[in-house]
């Protein structure tokens, strides 16, 4: 197949255009001259086949951005297992299948780089898949990634569909969760320093020893690389999306602090679990086909806060 795609004059679904990615995608688009359809969520349950088929053969995509799953951090992963694995499995499989069906030109799956072994090489390549035993923390989720990634692998041998899989790294930005229980690390620092600000609090508390190292993408850049794969690549095998730099939790925390303003002391709550030591993927390979992110940290955490004051923070001055 060839690796050239245009999206122009398109129809192109997004499958979860209401979170972090999908949202990014919808905005990405934009400027890409196709049509943008979207499934209500009050219509059309994505674990539901004849649903999602029956939608799909009435509004006919051509191609399709899979962004839709069930997420969250830590503390969800751990006590919600059996949602994270079956919601995942069933949106993946119900989605693919029924872009088969529809003869849909081509999709992308979004994946995650939780897929890979818990003490992966780093900075991590795409063939370190399957290679050693997951993060305990979120297993539930990646096994169910890792079966999206290898039913798209299964459809493009078995029946020539062009469909291609994306492991973005660790992703925030405008849009993001901030509930406590449920948000991943940046919006969940964001939402605690901003918080501390406001009652004046001495400190904040951080999970963790703040010791391990996450590499974090501005979702805006995470949403220009796969539309860059969707245009360029065509293949079976996996592509990382990221920056290529990592930081320690700890620098992350003064990073949050510095765009919040909170001039507090950030205590590392030892006893509560660090998750994967180091997440850094190997961008070899996208970067060699001529992409690159474009937001740094800094630039990246300021246009999230800001999003957070006007979005999430005057929401919950309005309701008080």
């Amino acid at each position: 197949m060839s690796p050239s795609y245009t999206l122009r004059n398109k129809k192109v679904w997004v499958a979860g255009d209401r979170g972090l990615v999908g949202s990014a995608i919808v905005r990405r688009l934009k400027s890409e001259d196709c049509e943008i359809v979207t499934a209500p969520r009050e219509q059309v349950d994505l674990r539901r086949p004849d649903q999602v088929e029956k939608w799909m053969r009435d509004v006919r995509p051509q191609a399709v951005f899979l962004a839709a799953a069930r997420v969250g951090g830590i503390h969800a992963n751990s006590t919600r297992p059996g949602e994270f694995i079956y919601d995942n499995l069933a949106i993946q499989t119900t989605v693919v299948e029924a872009c088969r069906k529809v003869d849909v030109e081509k999709m992308l799956l979004l994946g995650s780089t939780c897929i890979y072994p818990r003490l992966a090489p780093q900075p991590m390549p795409e063939d370190s898949l399957l290679t050693g035993p997951l993060e305990p923390t979120n297993e539930w989720y990646a096994v169910a990634k890792i079966a999206g990634i290898k039913l798209g692998q299964a459809y493009r041998r078995q029946y020539g569909c062009d469909y291609i899989s994306a492991m973005p790294t660790n992703l925030y930005g405008i849009g993001d969760n901030f509930d406590r229980l449920q948000s991943h690390v940046v919006p969940a620092l964001i939402l605690k320093a901003h918080e501390a600000k406001l009652a004046r609090a001495s400190h904040i508390e951080v999970w963790g020893t703040g010791n391990v190292r996450r590499e974090l993408l501005y979702v805006d850049d995470a949403a220009d690389g796969m539309v860059f794969l969707m245009k360029n690549y065509s293949d079976e095998g996996i592509v990382n999306i990221g920056t290529g730099e990592d930081v320690p939790i700890r620098d992350l925390v003064s990073a949050v602090c510095e765009t919040v303003g909170y001039q507090g002391t950030p205590r590392f709550d030892a006893s509560r679990p660090d998750g994967t030591p180091r997440k850094l993927v190997d961008v070899s390979r996208i970067n060699a086909l001529g992409w690159t992110a474009k937001t740094s940290l800094k630039d990246g955490l300021a246009l999230t806060y800001r999003w957070f004051l006007e979005n999430v923070a005057s929401e919950k001055r309005r309701v008080a």
